[in-house]
């Protein structure tokens, strides 16, 4: 793949089809694609995993985007590494069996904030997005969205979140059902970490795609 995306790579097991899924991680601000994929190891039997290393430093790791401030995302980089997302996506599907019809992202803090925003962006053209700890950027809404319906949205918010408030995540909730998203949501104790309960629900929600 020609890509400037540091990233990890793990390949379906199972070889009784021809194509299978993909879920593409995105990490929080100060991690690396190491972060996130043991969330999703128990589903290596039959998606492709994608783990991306954000493309800017930020000890002790990196991120993807820098920010104003909470809730306010630089818009040059961050329309940039948006874009860049989009065609690490189609670099993917261009050079493996991924069926088109399940393409997941999965994305915690900056993560979630950039599967939320490509929620709107891409639409039906993927299946459904994870957002753990994130938020939707107001920015986002004023570009070009496509069509929602039937799109899975999971999002998980910690209520005593210290870093991204919990109510931002209720927000995005009606935002996405307003659009026609099929929302799963879920709340609870604990702030800006995910909890093993969270873990299972995830599970859940790719098992029954």
């Amino acid at each position: 793949m020609e890509t400037n995306f540091v990233y990890t790579l793990s390949k379906p097991t199972n070889r009784t089809k021809e194509k299978h899924p993909a879920i593409f991680l995105m990490h929080g601000m100060g991690s690396n694609e190491n972060d996130l994929p043991s969330i999703v190891e128990e589903l290596k039997n039959d998606f492709y995993i994608f783990s991306l290393r954000g493309p800017l430093s930020q000890p002790p790791g990196y991120s993807f985007f820098t920010i104003e401030r909470i809730g306010l995302p630089h818009q040059e980089p961050f329309t940039k590494v948006l874009k860049e997302i989009q065609d690490f996506i189609q670099e993917a599907k261009d050079h493996f069996e991924i069926d088109e019809n399940g393409i997941y992202l999965l994305g915690f803090s900056q993560g979630a904030i950039l599967s939320q925003s490509l929620a709107l962006i891409l639409g039906k053209q993927i299946a459904g997005i994870v957002s753990l700890s994130g938020y939707l950027p107001e920015l986002v809404e004023s570009m070009e969205q496509s069509p929602m319906n039937g799109l899975r949205v999971f999002i998980a918010h910690g209520e005593q979140d210290q870093i991204i408030p919990f109510s931002w995540s209720e927000r995005s909730k009606q935002y996405f059902e307003e659009k026609g998203a099929e929302v799963s949501y879920h709340t609870y104790q604990g702030g800006h970490f995910l909890t093993q309960e969270v873990v299972n629900k995830i599970l859940e929600f790719f098992k029954n795609a």
